[in-house]
């Protein structure tokens, strides 16, 4: 059976909801038999491509919060992931255009290695503070994943997998997803959201079952 999970690696509630599903699989016992396939999703697409803002200031802007409330929303989401066993570091974050970075993740995808490189996306984004919204910056954090600098950087050059990314998009919207994490099992049943481990539990059930 395979899981198909749109998210976004800047996305918080994303990285939590694939901690979460992570547990629900890990205790499940036809484990063996779930392909997991990772599938991409922009928060933010009309932010230029390259360029970066402060992740207060947008979410001031969008959500109409004040920066007292944007660091409070922030420290609680840090205790949040932390009792998922995540390291959060939120403050002073900057954000940017996703969409090149999503490409390279289709390139570890073909590569055999979408995985480790999904993880290590959302760990360099989220515990480290690193940039991923420029060519070297995603190199750098592709490279720790197992991809050839070489690789990434002409991907990146070359616009390759842009099409990919957008199909993935598109599949997204037409499935009714708005927003994520979401979770599609087995082509027919989905789950939207940083549900609660049992949660998962319960719907990989419900998918073998039926």
């Amino acid at each position: 059976m395979r899981v198909d999970i749109w998210s976004d690696v800047v996305c918080p509630w994303c990285y939590i909801g694939k901690r979460r599903f992570e547990h629900a699989l890990a205790g499940f016992d036809r484990r063996d038999e779930v392909e997991v396939v990772y599938r991409s999703f922009e928060l933010n697409p009309d932010m230029p491509r390259g360029e970066v803002s402060p992740k207060a200031q947008l979410l001031v802007a969008k959500f109409g919060k004040t920066e007292a409330e944007v660091r409070e929303i922030d420290a609680q989401m840090e205790q949040l992931a932390a009792r998922d066993g995540l390291e959060y570091n939120l403050s002073d974050g900057i954000v940017g255009n996703t969409f090149d970075a999503h490409r390279v993740l289709h390139l570890a995808k073909e590569r055999g290695l979408q995985q480790a490189a999904t993880e290590q996306f959302f760990k360099a984004y989220f515990t480290e503070k690193r940039s991923l919204f420029d060519a070297e910056s995603l190199a750098d954090v592709a490279v720790a994943a197992g991809l050839a600098r070489d690789e990434v950087l002409t991907v990146l050059k070359e616009g390759t997998y842009a099409d990919e990314v957008q199909e993935d998009i598109a599949r997204a919207r037409a499935l009714g997803a708005n927003g994520v994490p979401f979770f599609v099992l087995d082509n027919r049943y989905g789950v939207s959201g940083a549900q609660p481990t049992e949660t998962f539990t319960a719907a990989l059930t419900k998918a073998f079952q039926a």
